[in-house]
């Protein structure tokens, strides 16, 4: 059995990833919660999410799964640091004693992965708040050629959206030419659309959760192949 921790804020969207499992014999994808208050969208507030005082104990925690990688399963919440996003990573794996890293850095090994160079960013976010994400995406050889944003206040309030209203915000404006779709929010319930909306769009849509168990299953040695999650998945 491989187990990768996931350090969770909030609880919004974690059935995700017993969704993710069930695709798998052979993997479990345990929550460790690190946030009990409101995930808010906006910048003081993600700081706070992801700082180290707040994770590491966390992270410490999750030694008792004795999990074979950790992951800090946020999006904003790691993009905010900007430069220090890897060594946001580099907390989480001194405290749990597994290697680890996090949703942000998970897009982009997910992109360099499947040779992704233009991506289309629907985000939650307000604008200043993805501006983030951008940047570090940008920093990555990962050109954002358009980033919608949402302003959707919260991880809580995107945890309610239904997946019709999901669906309307992923696909909305979308032109062909890009190399993906990426969907930012851990928050945000995507898995079972993944491959109708690739199948629409056509084009690689990369969610958050369903990044963050791909990158998560890769640190630990599985292979992270499987049938039902999309392109991502499906390449070795």
């Amino acid at each position: 059995m491989i187990t990768v921790a996931m350090l969770y804020p909030g609880s919004s969207a974690e059935d995700e990833y017993a969704t993710l499992e069930r695709r798998f014999v052979d993997v479990s994808f345990p929550i460790v919660h690190t946030w009990e208050g409101a995930t808010d969208h906006d910048v003081r507030s993600l700081l706070a999410l992801g700082a180290r005082d707040v994770l590491s104990p966390h992270a410490n925690a999750a030694r008792r799964l004795g999990p074979d990688a950790v992951m800090w399963a946020c999006t904003s919440g790691s993009f905010v640091f900007d430069e220090r996003v890897e060594e946001q990573a580099g907390w989480v794996s001194e405290a749990s004693g597994a290697p680890a890293s996090s949703t942000t850095l998970a897009f982009v090994a997910a992109a360099r992965h499947l040779g992704v160079r233009q991506v289309r960013l629907a985000a939650t976010y307000p604008a200043d708040v993805s501006a983030h994400f951008v940047a570090v995406l940008n920093r990555s050889d990962v050109t954002v050629v358009d980033a919608a944003s949402h302003d959707v206040a919260s991880g809580e309030d995107a945890g309610r959206l239904d997946p019709r209203q999901v669906r309307a915000m992923i696909c909305a404006g979308h032109e062909d030419g890009v190399d993906a779709v990426l969907v930012p929010d851990t928050a945000l319930h995507t898995v079972d659309l993944i491959e109708s909306l690739e199948a629409e769009l056509d084009t690689i849509v990369l969610t958050a959760n369903a990044v963050t168990a791909w990158q998560g299953l890769r640190l630990a040695g599985h292979s992270a192949l499987t049938d039902g999650l999309g392109r991502l998945f499906r390449m070795p």
